[in-house]
């Protein structure tokens, strides 16, 4: 494989929305339609602009092939601010080579660069997952319950 370099993605909004919704339609193929009809890009554009959320790209001889996005959260339990993994995705072809490592080295210094007490990210069900579970694991992740959500 060749040289892999991780880049702060904050102007590269489009290639963190491609992958994003490389993602999404991976997760759920059922809402493709829905997914490609969705403005990510924009929405990518907006929430980087604003620094609402970090993203990083890992990228192979100038081609984006993994993302990571995060954003800083409070809470009392966490001792105050903490940070969130919202999506982390490495295309297909390049698993298992230690792409998601290096995207998760980079989420963890922008956590300590900010001063996080810890970085969280929601867990699927262990048997329907069972390789991000691993992953995460072993990377020092403590499985402390999924979340539930509602729609406003």
């Amino acid at each position: 494989m060749d040289n892999i370099e991780v880049v702060d993605a904050s102007n590269d909004f489009k290639d963190v929305a491609d992958l994003v919704k490389d993602l999404l339609i991976e997760l759920d193929p059922s809402a493709k339609d829905e997914i490609e009809n969705t403005e990510l890009e924009s929405i990518t554009k907006s929430l980087l602009d604003s620094s609402k959320i970090w993203a990083f790209l890992a990228k192979s001889n100038d081609k984006s092939i993994g993302v990571i996005t995060l954003h800083e959260c409070a809470s009392i339990y966490a001792g105050g601010v903490f940070g969130e993994i919202s999506e982390l995705y490495v295309k297909p072809e390049f698993r298992s080579s230690n792409i998601g490592e290096l995207l998760l080295n980079s989420a963890i210094a922008k956590g300590k660069e900010r001063d996080w007490k810890r970085l969280e990210v929601g867990s699927p069900a262990t048997n329907e997952s069972p390789r991000t579970m691993k992953f995460y694991q072993s990377k020092g992740f403590e499985c402390t319950g999924s979340r539930l959500r509602r729609l406003l």
